[in-house]
């Protein structure tokens, strides 16, 4: 555990998982709670808000990549195990991680065994990636088979416990999803409906695309992120260098999009066009040179992600951030892929 997450560790307070999407709990995705965290304090607002708290000449980056049902059954040991495919690698082999049969933590798979998935396709298991953990596995599928069809065809969406009833992929996508890719929602665009959208554009606050695709999100403890792929282009990295070079703030749509830019970044900031992957970690020991504001989910106190936040917002703004949202009397914020949002603009 690094010293930052150490330092911001804090509390949930009970009932503070998102069971449900916030349109089984009568609410539109846009609105659920958004803390907007400043040097001065946090506002407790709704996402649809979040036009005024930027200005004309922002400039606010979405991920585009769309989520896949990358849940999979396969038998082993004469019983069904869970699949979940993290990722494509560029030679065709999958990424994949092996869930026990309750589905409640990852199982280990051993080198050459052969998984039987559904509609007659086999997966052959090689070696750990990345090298140095057992969670996360390059696998080959017999035949070779087109992994977002193959998905769509045979896959779920990934579901964790925490989660009441199984929702289908359309709730698991954010209104601007476009390029599939995604083992799991990249949830912080998640509130952002049409109309708040469109009122950004029309208040002058500019939106550009990205992609990255996520992972699956079951990380250990304090592991750090997976390699993941993504494209940074040519327009988006220009409006983000005019942006800078006119004194907007650049503000992310997710960790994701932290990750994709701060990897196409120079030293000094500028954005130059991206395409492969990535495995930057950022933190208060690297902090963000391009990016300037996150609207970002809530993060457990255990996890990685809280050190990309203070590589954005510093570790103070972060731990207060977190406190004004769990301390007894605070408004009730919940966490996950169904939960509230955070707006950080140091």
């Amino acid at each position: 555990m690094s010293q930052a997450a150490a330092e911001a560790r804090f509390v949930l307070p009970p009932g503070s998982e998102a069971t449900a999407p916030p349109e089984a709990r009568g609410l539109a995705r846009d609105e659920v709670r958004m803390a907007v965290v400043t040097q001065e304090r946090t506002h407790h607002r709704q996402a649809r808000e979040l036009p005024l708290w930027l200005e004309p000449g922002d400039l606010l980056v979405v991920n585009t990549s769309a989520t896949l049902p990358s849940a999979l059954e396969v038998e082993r040991h004469g019983c069904t195990w869970g699949l979940h495919v993290s990722a494509e690698l560029d030679d065709g082999a999958w990424v994949v991680e092996l869930r026990r049969p309750d589905r409640t933590a990852p199982g280990r798979p051993e080198p050459g065994e052969v998984l039987r998935l559904p509609g007659g396709v086999r997966l052959r298991i090689a070696e750990p990636h990345p090298a140095g953990q057992t969670r996360l596995w390059q696998a080959t599928a017999l035949p070779a088979v087109d992994r977002v069809a193959y998905l769509r065809r045979h896959g779920t969406p990934i579901r964790y416990p925490y989660l009441h009833g199984a929702w289908p992929i359309e709730d698991l996508q954010n209104v601007y999803a476009a390029v599939p890719g995604s083992a799991e929602m990249p949830s912080a665009g998640r509130p952002l409906s049409r109309e708040v959208l469109v009122d950004l554009m029309s208040l002058g606050v500019v939106v550009a695309p990205l992609v990255l695709h996520t992972g699956v999100a079951s990380q250990e403890s304090h592991e750090p992120p997976q390699p993941e792929w993504l494209s940074v282009p040519v327009s988006t990295a220009r409006l983000v260098n005019v942006t800078r070079a006119a004194g907007g703030r650049v503000v992310a749509v997710g960790t994701t999009v932290v990750r994709a830019l701060e990897t196409a970044a120079s030293p000094e900031g500028a954005v130059a066009p991206y395409d492969g992957w990535t495995s930057l970690v950022l933190s208060s020991a690297r902090p963000a040179r391009a990016v300037s504001g996150l609207l970002t989910g809530l993060h457990e106190p255990e996890a990685s992600h809280l050190d990309l936040l203070e590589a954005v917002a510093g570790q103070a703004l972060v731990d207060r951030a977190y406190a004004d949202v769990t301390t007894p009397g605070a408004p009730h914020y919940l966490w996950h892929e169904f939960g509230d949002s955070m707006l950080l603009l140091p």
